[in-house]
């Protein structure tokens, strides 16, 4: 029976290693003009040794340990990915210490080898061929610790491959052929399985059983990666959840993860828990990007200057995260808090803060989703310490959250600023001025309230103004009709504010002057997004479309009321503020008359601007009489 010599076996092992060092090493500094040498020098040597394995096979006649020559039946393959393993795989076929299943595993770890090596090279049709031709050897095997490895590897490639192909289906059934041949493996023998290296090393030379327990426990970690992106391409958002997840714990416990991407990942998986609300799970995802985007080292020198560059980069969208989480927050305690006339109640507010509490408590929730290694959990705890939940005492949440945008804000604009990042600057100082709109609604002081939306006022005036409307159009209507908004909310407050105070009949001199100071700016920008509406000779368009239907029609309603309100004791100053909020009452009732398809989408603005449609005339026409007798 033919066999390998000693020399002939460490020229095998030698070649093999070059092939590794030159796919491995060499390749990366391959020049530009030929940036796959290396990959094809490989090549030959893969080839080369599977020429000579074959050789071998030819010499041997297939001999098994029993004396007989045929192959056995191979275990029937889902070869298009689509159907699960059979599971027979670790009962039918060859066994993996004969020398028939030795030589078909080396057989089937070369042809692996060369298809991941053409799939590099970007000739994706022959690296399916070597990989389906790994698959046709392995059928020849069961499944045991000497070749395990190899049957999970072949088929994380051939998901890939699919999937790069779109062809989410056929990676699915790979993949998920591979997730279950590693699970029984795992409960049936669970022993360090062989790596598809040692095939071709000396015993010298093989890997310890905890080098063994590592490799083959990555090599599941990226099939549970790759299964995340399918069952997301699918829409399983909680099963896609589940599996980031895992994924992201298991390079943690093996230290197989580079910081700032892993960071980049756990801070995208915290925006599935805020949006299903679970802010307890997002918070501990946000706090583990926090913690190990740190272990990513300090900005490199101007040397490295790409790379700060991508370091600046992926803090600050982690910093932009720790903004919405806190932003969501917010938003949903108010939707929980708010009374039926839109004010803080404080009754449902004790409610809250216990339900919080409980959750907090909560082992079994706590355990479900913990991440950390030795060196990393102790610091992740002390990440979410710092951040509050819930709102449970309102003067500490604005402090907590005034002192932590003082931190983050910088931190996301230092990257995204308005010279190369408009777009991305400009979310951010919204997403600022929305978190001191959502903290506002949580303060009793009204005093406090107006410095809240005055900041925001600080924030969005400037960018509002120097904004080209050419190039930014949408985003300056946005900025418009937030500070309207703004503007009419600060207006309310100080309306408010002046009527609280003791022994005051009537307003005086100065609140008068503020009241309309901010009821004109409120007006001014709802009118300058109304008119961004018109066409560049001014005329106001027949048909709003769908997406500034309900703004529109809004700000025309504003428009009117605030005018309605302004104060003056000029009696021709009166009647022109009545006749301009009358007219815009009237553009509601009469667009909405003509279009009877928008009456929906402002259903509040258009019953009271007919009510004012009906009402305003008379006070017009009383104050016309009163200013023809004075004369």
């Amino acid at each position: 029976m033919a066999s390998f010599s000693s020399n002939e076996w460490k020229a095998v092992c030698a070649k093999f290693t070059n092939a590794q060092q030159l796919s491995d090493v060499e390749s990366r500094t391959d020049p530009e003009n030929d940036p796959f040498r290396s990959k094809y020098k490989a090549r030959e040597l893969l080839t080369e040794i599977y020429c000579s394995l074959k050789n071998f096979e030819a010499g041997d006649g297939e001999e098994h340990d029993d004396g007989e020559t045929s192959e056995p039946e191979p275990t029937e393959e889902p070869l298009d990915g689509e159907k699960p393993v059979d599971l027979d795989a670790f009962s039918r076929g060859w066994s993996s210490d004969s020398r028939a299943g030795l030589r078909a595993a080396r057989l089937a770890a070369v042809e692996y080898y060369l298809g991941v090596n053409h799939v590099d090279t970007e000739e994706l049709s022959a690296g399916q061929e070597h990989l389906m031709n790994c698959m046709k050897h392995l059928g020849k095997c069961r499944v045991s610790s000497e070749n395990v490895s190899l049957f999970i590897h072949v088929r994380n490639q051939l998901g890939i491959l699919w999937a790069g192909r779109d062809e989410t289906e056929k990676s699915q059934g790979f993949l998920e052929t591979a997730e279950s041949i590693y699970q029984r493996y795992m409960k049936e023998n669970g022993s360090p399985p062989t790596d598809m290296t040692e095939y071709f090393c000396s015993e010298e030379n093989q890997l310890t059983h905890q080098e063994r327990t590592k490799k083959f426990e990555l090599a599941y970690t990226h099939t549970l990666y790759y299964l995340a992106q399918v069952y997301q391409y699918f829409g399983e958002n909680e099963r896609a959840a589940n599996y980031c997840y895992s994924t992201l714990q298991r390079q943690l416990q093996l230290n197989q993860f580079n910081p700032m991407e892993w960071a980049l990942n756990a801070a995208t998986l915290s925006q599935y828990y805020i949006t299903k609300g679970q802010y307890m799970e997002g918070r501990h995802c946000l706090a583990a990007a926090t913690v190990i985007s740190g272990l990513a080292g300090e900005v490199p020198s101007e040397a490295e200057r790409d790379r700060r560059e991508q370091l600046k980069q992926k803090r600050s969208e982690i910093a932009r995260c720790w903004i919405k989480y806190c932003l969501n927050l917010l938003r949903d305690a108010k939707k929980l808090l708010e009374d039926n006339i839109g004010e803080l109640d404080t009754d449902r507010q004790d409610e809250l803060r216990r339900a919080r509490r409980r959750e907090e408590e909560e082992e079994g929730r706590k355990q479900a989703l913990l991440f950390g290694s030795e060196d990393t959990f102790d610091s992740i705890a002390s990440v979410e310490e710092k951040v509050i939940l819930g709102i449970l005492i309102r003067k500490a949440c604005f402090l907590y959250l005034s002192a932590s945008l003082s931190v983050i804000h910088p931190k996301a604009k230092e990257h995204f600023q308005m010279d190369g990042f408009v777009t991305d600057h400009i979310e951010i100082l919204q997403d600022h001025s929305a978190l001191f709109r959502a903290l506002a609604f949580f303060e009793e002081d009204v005093e406090r309230r107006c410095k809240m939306h005055k900041r925001r006022v600080d924030m969005l005036e400037p960018i509002c103004n120097d904004l080209n409307s050419q190039y930014y159009l949408l985003i300056r209507r946005q900025l418009m009709f937030e500070l309207a908004e703004t503007y009419n909310e600060m207006m309310d407050l100080k309306l408010t504010l002046a009527n609280r105070q003791e022994d005051s009949q009537s307003l005086d001199n100065h609140t008068i002057k503020k009241f309309n100071h901010l009821c004109s700016a409120s007006a001014k920008y709802f009118q300058m997004f109304l008119d961004s509406l018109c066409s560049p000779e001014g005329k106001i368009p027949e048909h709003l479309e769908e997406d500034v239907l309900r703004p529109a029609l809004v700000a025309r309603f504003r428009v009117a009321r605030l005018h309605s309100k302004l104060i003056s004791s000029s009696p021709p100053v009166q009647l022109d503020n009545l006749n301009k909020a009358l007219e815009n009452y009237k553009y509601v009732v009469q667009y909405c008359e003509a279009h009877p398809e928008a009456a929906a989408a402002a259903e509040t603005e258009l019953e009271l601007s007919k009510e004012m449609v009906g009402l305003l005339p008379l006070k017009i026409n009383r104050l016309k009489a009163r200013m023809a007798t004075n004369n």
